[in-house]
């Protein structure tokens, strides 16, 4: 209990802590905050203003009563009900796309700062991957994967693990000298188990600061991607994807593109502080500091 405390006395991680807890409840909550099925159409309110009523056409040809909270786009569609589920693709990508390149980088990043032949190999591997811009990489990635979720997770996760392999590498080349480490060689201690047991606890701290960093970064990307077009097929909700369609007649409806925008900023605001606050609270250079 005593380092919860601390964390949420931090400034940071309690604001970030905040909007993504209710992120995460507009998310969970998607079906009954959204108005109508976000894919849905009626061509006879295109491009509607925002806060006004009318009647909805449902796909089975049902009509209800409707309110146009953020407007409609040049399809019919109702922007809020996308906006709302949106919340889901990017909070998925987000945590899908941090689980990958953490578990991959902390996996290659422990072989290679325990054993050198690996490390000889391996991480020249890796500085050929961070020559790349890593949204060039993820472009190309996704025109060769297709256009689904899990291969925009990969294309953003695939530039995320050499930065998070070179983190947890520094760290076991400082860590397998310790005198812990070295105790447990001396009782042949099985590798595996050192690298689970003894030097995996030690950097679990950065990897969870490394890990908010790249949900934010992932959040972005994915909207990048949509916007260009190489995302998500575009009739999936995404903010990315709303404000793609939504930029040609930015002059006369600039909502479709603000609202969406809304909602991005702030989330990657909230992650990127809660990472601030976990680094300022964990890292005890930065600890010291504050």
């Amino acid at each position: 209990m005593g380092i919860l405390k601390k964390l949420w006395r931090n400034n940071a991680i309690r604001f970030g802590a905040v909007v993504l807890g209710l992120l995460l409840a507009i998310a969970a909550a998607a079906p009954w905050l959204g108005t109508v099925e976000p894919s849905a159409m009626d061509f006879s309110h295109i491009n509607t203003a925002s806060g006004v009523r009318g009647e909805f056409a449902l796909p089975s040809g049902e009509t209800v009563a409707h309110t146009f909270w953020m407007g409609s786009d040049n399809a019919g569609r109702d922007i809020y009900s996308r906006v709302v589920y949106g919340t889901r693709v990017s909070l998925l990508v987000g945590l899908f796309t941090a689980t990958v390149a953490v578990l991959m980088g902390a996996l290659l990043g422990m072989l290679a700062g325990y054993f050198r032949a690996v490390d000889a190999v391996l991480m020249r591997f890796m500085d050929g991957l961070m020559a790349i811009p890593a949204i060039l990489l993820a472009i190309a990635l996704v025109a060769a994967l297709g256009a689904q979720l899990w291969t925009v997770v990969v294309a953003i996760a695939v530039p995320e693990i050499p930065r998070v392999t070179r983190l947890v590498r520094s760290l076991v080349l400082s860590l397998r000298e310790e005198p812990f480490v070295e105790a447990a060689k001396a009782l042949a201690t099985p590798t595996p188990t050192i690298l689970w047991r003894h030097i995996l606890p030690n950097a679990l701290a950065p990897l969870i600061v490394q890990g908010t960093f790249i949900a934010a970064s992932a959040v972005l990307t994915e909207a990048i991607l949509s916007f260009l077009g190489l995302g998500l097929p575009a009739d999936v909700p995404t903010w990315g994807n709303i404000m793609a369609e939504g930029r040609v007649q930015f002059s006369q409806y600039p909502g479709n593109v603000l609202f969406p925008a809304m909602f991005l900023v702030p989330t990657v605001l909230a992650i990127n502080l809660l990472g601030d606050g976990l680094r300022d609270v964990l890292d005890p250079k930065f600890a010291k500091r504050t």
